[in-house]
């Protein structure tokens, strides 16, 4: 009997966070740890991370992951709806 996979098989890596606009140091940390795969983009503390599925932009607060696979992706933190 075949399994069906509901999920792609989780590729444990390292994360890192989009720190605030003012951190500078956790900033150089991260540009230097993305390296080419991102880029900076007009809105404040946002970086655009080159992703298998395309270009995603990270926030303040969402998570950068770097697979095993050596794969960026981004996980998004809930934030407030603008009113």
């Amino acid at each position: 009997m075949r399994v069906i996979q509901l999920h792609p098989p989780f590729d444990h890596g390292a994360a890192l966070r989009v720190p605030p606009p003012h951190d500078k140091k956790n900033w150089s940390v991260l540009w230097q740890w993305l390296g080419e795969d991102a880029s900076s983009i007009a809105e404040a503390s946002a970086v655009q991370v080159r992703t298998p599925e395309g270009p995603v932009v990270a926030h303040c607060g969402d998570w950068i992951v770097l697979s095993q696979s050596g794969s960026f992706h981004v996980a998004h933190t809930l934030r407030p709806m603008d009113s």
